[in-house]
């Protein structure tokens, strides 16, 4: 199916399913794929383990960190 056949298709459809299809569409435009997903998760894994080794971050327990985390919200 060509994109004038499939646009001829989407033009026939109810409304909300049109709706439904456009939402669908614009979500698929902002949304990563898993492998560009996966690539930015590399990248900034890699960027934070630059800032640990040159210092500029620090490591923190994940003992301390769950207990801020919980004060936060008591």
């Amino acid at each position: 199916m060509n994109i004038n056949q499939l646009e001829s298709a989407t033009m026939g459809l109810k409304i909300n399913d049109r709706a439904r299809l456009a939402e669908k569409l614009i979500l698929s435009l902002d949304a990563p794929s898993d492998e560009e997903n996966l690539q930015l998760w590399v990248a900034e894994a890699e960027q934070r383990l630059r800032e640990l080794r040159a210092g500029k971050a620090e490591e923190i327990p994940a003992d301390e960190v769950i207990k801020k985390a919980r004060a936060a919200i008591a």
